[in-house]
């Protein structure tokens, strides 16, 4: 492996880590808002909607990281988690 294709897989990964961070961060959003509207009660299948585009969104995004290779996967999942962890901290310090 030359310097040049390092580099190029490296910077790969990190978009597509940046890319997961971007999807964990409106996925969670988008959970938010279901679960806001799942306890007004007044939306009766807008929450099926929304939990639907976004588990279509994240599959989405997972399976094009899986086609480009296994390190931006990883990559795209560990962004996604770091996004998960930033949710459930602003979560627990909304409480």
């Amino acid at each position: 492996m030359t310097s040049t294709a390092l580099i190029t897989a490296t910077g790969i990964a990190v978009l597509m880590a940046f890319g997961g961070f971007a999807m964990g961060l409106l996925y969670f959003a988008g959970l938010r808002r279901t679960v806001d509207l799942i306890v007004s009660g007044r939306e009766r299948f807008s929450h099926l909607a929304l939990t639907l585009g976004r588990i279509a969104a994240a599959a989405v995004c997972l399976a094009f990281a899986g086609v480009v290779g296994a390190v931006p996967l990883l990559a795209t999942l560990l962004g996604f988690l770091l996004a998960r962890n930033l949710a459930m901290h602003a979560a627990r310090r909304a409480c």
